[in-house]
């Protein structure tokens, strides 16, 4: 009798698993032009505030007009608006060239948490900022991709393109992984990680390891719930798994905050001290913020990492941590 119960209990288990991943794809369907709108409302108030980093150097747009030096070739001269002045002067045109950033989204079980203290799950605001960064960029002139799903494109729907490529394969077991994708990048382009990095610090550095190896610009954003680092419960308390399979009651809650805390914020540091050495940026995003701030701040980092992103902040005031 043992071993059919145990059967018929494995399958029931099996087929509540595979009902809970089909409710999640079909959430994540329905929520999805409505982060579309969000990201695109969050990149133009964002897009307020920077303005492009230009400069003179080979492309199409126009510039500006500058005095003729000696020594310069007169084949350089615009001799139309120099024939209105006293002075020679040469049209410069602004300088272009398109990076290539590849963005990876966590929307592995981890990322649906959502505390009483927050208004958005990690999954949902970390989808935000990767459309709302792959906007902003593709206005930049730059191209952007989805890690190993997508290829690079400047075109303007390559938020939207980005979006319908995460909805195909949320299911996936890539997806699901909670780890950035394998994949071969070029060495000056960038990449950008969004994910709560919840996973043990020796596997993410492990799959890090291959991208900082071949010179890839990388930007980790770990997007948190304040109740994860907190710890804000008290008395009798049930925590269960990501996935709902595994569940551990905590009689009073509370007496585990300090030891919970410290560990909590080891992994951060360790996490920090990864992206030090691989010569990337690192910042913290807590999910009951604006959305605004990480994205500015990313923007920030990618402008810096490089001198020919178009991105600039117009202000200076934004802090090293957007909490």
């Amino acid at each position: 009798m043992a071993g059919p119960r145990g059967q018929r209990s494995s399958v029931g288990t099996e087929s509540r698993h595979v009902l809970a991943l089909e409710r999640e794809a079909v959430g994540l369907v329905d929520r999805m032009p409505e982060l579309l709108m969000e990201a695109a409302r969050i990149a133009s108030t964002v897009a307020q505030g920077i303005h492009g980093r230009r400069r003179a150097g080979p492309g199409e747009t126009f510039w500006q007009f500058r005095q003729y030096q000696a020594g310069e070739n007169a084949t350089l001269v615009d001799w139309r608006r120099s024939a209105s002045s006293d002075h020679l002067f040469i049209r410069e045109r602004e300088w272009e060239a398109a990076h290539t950033l590849y963005l990876w989204p966590d929307i592995s079980p981890s990322m649906n948490f959502q505390s009483h203290i927050a208004p958005v799950s990690k999954r949902d605001r970390g989808l935000v900022l990767t459309l709302a960064a792959a906007e902003l960029l593709v206005r930049g002139g730059e191209r952007v991709a989805l890690l190993a799903q997508t290829s690079p494109t400047a075109n303007r729907n390559a938020a939207t393109r980005i979006a319908e490529t995460i909805v195909a394969n949320a299911e996936s077991d890539l997806a699901r992984s909670g780890l950035p994708p394998k994949a071969a990048l070029g060495r000056f382009s960038g990449l950008i990680l969004i994910s709560d990095f919840l996973t043990p610090t020796r596997e993410i550095r492990e799959r890090l390891e291959g991208f900082a190896g071949h010179g890839v610009a990388g930007h980790m954003v770990q997007v948190i719930d304040p109740a994860e680092e907190t710890l804000p419960y008290y008395g009798r308390t049930e925590f269960l798994s990501p996935s709902g399979e595994q569940r551990w009651v905590a009689d009073r809650v509370e007496a585990l905050r300090p030891q919970y805390r410290a560990r909590f914020e080891a992994h951060r540091a360790e996490l920090a001290e990864m992206a030090k050495r691989f010569g990337w940026s690192f910042l913290t995003h807590h999910t009951d913020r604006s959305a605004s701030e990480p994205l500015l701040s990313l923007l920030m980092r990618l402008q810096g990492s490089a001198s020919g992103y178009k991105w600039m902040s117009a202000s200076s005031d934004v802090t090293e941590r957007a909490s």
